[in-house]
Order: structure tokens, then C-alpha cells, then sequence
């Protein structure tokens, strides 16, 4: 049989583990399709006497990070410990500088780094191969790269992160808070101890960043994302987001028109009875409109070892067939640096939940300041006052933007009836 593709694995936590599972349980069926066998040479971690229930004794262990990268025998190296610098950023860049290819599921690093780091790889004729980086087990990266090829991809939407979407489903179902909603997502392990990166946007805009890059064949710029997390969706806007036909979930938007080049990470409203509306718990999905496919849906789960693995061993087995693509799509030579532009003039309807005391020409007053706007009302929710007195009024618009929604709001607030901050939600209509 044809000579192994011999690798080594760095980071045996959750994912590194799987990668290992899958590679022993499936050794055949993967020779088969790789062309030759998968070879685990060496693996590397924090603690080389942890019991992870799968045995590793059979593979060298290498002592460091740098010794790894530097370890002649190796084909490829698996990324899979995570961050943006430090020594995991230093591996990689020697193991593509010694002409080994790297697999990895380090988003973060990618969006920061992407572009030098592709720039590497074909100077030493190897490549980054990154499918669970974005979406855990949904084969977007090869959608993008191969499958719509063909296409001028003009909009990504994507629901990218699953703790996320986990909190705002349970909201809905069981009328709880956010706060409360997190602590059990944090017990059941779908949520950090530090949970920012998940709540503020911030892990999914790491992949927001690489799907515009891949999609429009341009420079990832993480910088020149907008970026709003779910800490202050209420359950209270949850439940009107239903009235009115509509799930809240935290979007990723990227599109390319004659606008320009636009990204954007928030959270939106979208019809329940729409693909994305539909999407549930801690799965993710992703909808790109091509000029000649139209609409392409993928949905499936983002995170855990399976599904991450599995896309782990889906780059590696390319690699072992020499199917080494560019990074990014394109030669990174070929990769436009652009100027993002701001979401805040794309025209949508939008959200808006105002906290008001119960009285006597409250309704007026809001409507003088969106007319200054010329923002006009497509439907309208009052509910009864508290305890204290105080209403919430409702408001879906008709198209506008965001810098006239912005505008009505700082007048909509110094009413001296209008209690709070306003909130206001972009409505996508898919």
C-alpha cells in the first residue's frame, strides 16, 4: 500500500480526542479513502498522564510544541489547543516554515492571522486546512471553496454560535432570563466559566470573518466587524419577537453588492417560519445566496467532539489525497484588502421595545420623533402597565436603517415619559 500520511496531534482535549477515535475506530474505511493510511506518529498536551478513555500509548510523545513542528517524520501537524498568539501561533508558523501542512480548528487565530499565515504555507508549497473552525461538523469551508466555486457568493447568513443559540432557545421555551439560562449552560458545559467570547459575539465573529474571506476572496479583517452579543436580549423581547412571528437569534451577515463589502454580527429577528427561524438549540447553520444556485442551506451542530473531529479527519484526509487548496480560495496575492462598510445605512425593518410610563400622550410623542425620521409603523404591541406604573410599547417598522432608527431613539429617550434605554433589533426577513 502507499506509504502513510504520517501526523502528529497537539492539544488532546475534547476535539483531539475525537480526532484520535475516529482514526482508530474508522483505521480501513479512512485508508480507503484517503488512498493510504493515517498515521498518528506523535500527540502533545498539557498532562501526559491524564486518562482521556482512549489509549495513546501506542504514539510517541512529544515534549514540546516546537518539537512537534520540528519532528521530520511528520506530514501534518492537528492544531487542536486554541488562541490567537503565543506558543500555539509559534507552532504552527514552524511546522509550515519545516513544510508540514497544519489541520486546526482555531478560528481565532485565523481571523488575526490568516492572511500572513497563508502567505507562509505557499512559500513552503503546504496549506491550512480549517473546516471546523467555522460551523463544528457543517462542510462550509468546502462548500464555499468547491462546491459554489462556480458562483459570485453575494450574502452569508449564520447562526455561529451554539451557546448562544442553546440560551435563546431555552428563554423561549421556559420563560427564564439570561442570566439563569447561562449558569445552566455553563453546568451542562455548553458555556465557559469566562462566557464572553460566546455572549458578546465574539467566537462567531472569528467565524464571520473567515466565511467572508472565503466567500468575497478577501483579506479576513476581524477589526472591521461590528459585533453586539445576546446580554441584552430579555425574555420579554422574546416573547413579542413571537408575537409578532419572529425568533431573535444572534446573526452573522456578510454581503458584497454594489454597496460595497459589508459584515456585521448581531442579533436579529427573523421569521419563525423561515430556515433560520427553525434553528433550535445548539445548532448551527449557514445560508449563502449564490447568482446561479440561489439559496444554499446547511444546517447541523457546531460544537462537540464528534462533529468537530469529523471535520478534523475530513481536512486530514484531503491532505493524505493531495488535495491542498489556497487558505483563503484564492493565492493570497489575489486577496483584495477592502473597506468594510457599516450595516448602519442597510435599509431593514427593525425592533423596538420602549419601556414607558402608563399615561397620557406617551403614543404621541413616540410618533412625532419617528416621523422627524420618516420612519413609518407596520405594527404595534402595548402591553399593561407593572407595578410601578410602567407600559412597553412595541414598535415593528417598515424599511429603514439604522442610523434613522439611532436618530429616533435619542429623541424617543429624552421624552420625559420614556423609561430606560430603548432596544432596537434588526428584522431580517428571510
Amino acid at each position: 500500500m502507499t506509504e502513510a500520511f504520517s501526523i502528529g496531534i497537539a492539544g488532546l482535549g475534547t476535539v483531539g480526542v475525537g480526532v484520535v477515535k475516529i482514526l482508530q475506530t474508522h483505521a480501513d474505511m479512512i485508508a480507503e479513502r484517503a488512498g493510504r493510511p493515517i498515521k498518528i506518529v506523535s500527540v502533545t498536551a498539557g498532562n501526559k498522564n491524564k486518562d482521556r478513555g482512549v489509549d495513546i500509548s501506542g504514539y510517541d510523545w512529544a515534549d514540546s510544541l516546537d518539537n512537534m513542528a520540528q519532528d521530520t517524520r511528520l506530514d501534518a501537524v492537528i492544531e487542536m489547543i486554541g488562541g490567537s498568539e503565543g506558543p500555539v501561533k509559534g507552532m504552527i508558523e514552524n511546522a509550515l516554515s519545516t513544510g508540514k501542512h497544519v489541520v486546526t480548528a482555531n478560528k481565532a487565530l485565523l481571523a488575526h492571522h490568516g492572511v500572513a499565515l497563508a502567505k507562509l504555507a505557499e512559500e513552503n508549497n503546504v496549506t491550512i486546512a480549517y473546516e471546523a473552525a467555522i460551523a463544528g461538523g457543517i462542510p462550509v469551508v468546502k462548500t464555499l471553496r468547491e462546491g459554489l466555486s462556480a458562483n459570485k457568493v453575494q450574502n452569508i447568513y449564520g447562526i455561529l454560535n451554539g451557546t448562544c443559540n442553546y440560551i435563546l432557545s431555552d428563554m423561549r421555551e421556559t420563560g427564564r432570563d439570561f442570566e439563569v439560562v447561562l449558569k445552566e449552560a455553563q453546568d451542562l458545559g455548553y458555556a465557559e466559566a469566562d462566557p464572553s467570547f460566546d455572549v458578546d459575539g465574539i467566537d462567531a465573529a472569528h467565524k464571520l470573518a473567515l466565511l467572508g474571506a472565503l466567500a468575497f476572496g478577501v483579506e479576513p479583517d476581524f477589526k472591521g466587524l461590528n459585533i453586539e452579543g445576546i446580554r441584552a436580549v430579555g425574555f420579554d423581547d422574546i416573547k413579542y419577537a413571537t408575537e409578532l412571528g419572529y425568533r431573535i437569534k444572534l446573526l452573522g451577515m456578510a454581503s458584497h453588492n454594489d454597496q460595497g463589502y459589508m459584515q456585521t454580527m448581531e442579533p436579529c429577528l427573523v421569521p419563525i417560519n423561515s430556515a433560520l427561524g427553525s434553528v433550535e438549540s445548539v445548532f448551527n447553520a449557514v445560508m449563502m445566496d449564490g447568482d446561479y444556485v440561489d439559496k444554499v442551506m446547511m444546517e447541523g451542530r457546531g460544537a462537540g467532539e464528534g462533529p468537530t473531529a469529523s471535520s478534523v479527519v475530513a481536512d486530514i484526509i484531503d491532505l493524505a489525497k493531495g488535495n491542498g487548496l489556497p487558505v483563503f480560495s484564492v493565492a493570497t496575492n489575489k486577496l483584495k484588502s477592502v473597506d468594510w462598510q457599516s450595516f448602519e445605512d442597510v435599509e431593514s425593518c427593525f425592533y423596538l421595545h420602549l419601556k414607558v410610563k402608563d399615561e397620557k400622550g406617551v403614543l404621541a410623542g413616540i410618533t412625532a420623533c419617528l416621523d422627524k425620521e420618516n420612519i413609518s409603523v407596520d405594527n404595534f404591541i402595548q402591553r399593561g402597565h407593572d407595578s410601578n406604573g410602567t407600559a412597553s410599547i412595541i414598535i415593528e417598522t417598515h424599511a429603514t436603517n439604522a442610523i434613522a432608527i439611532n436618530s429616533a431613539i435619542v429623541d424617543i429617550e429624552a421624552l420625559g415619559n420614556v423609561q430606560g434605554k430603548a432596544i432596537s433589533m434588526r428584522i431580517e426577513k428571510l
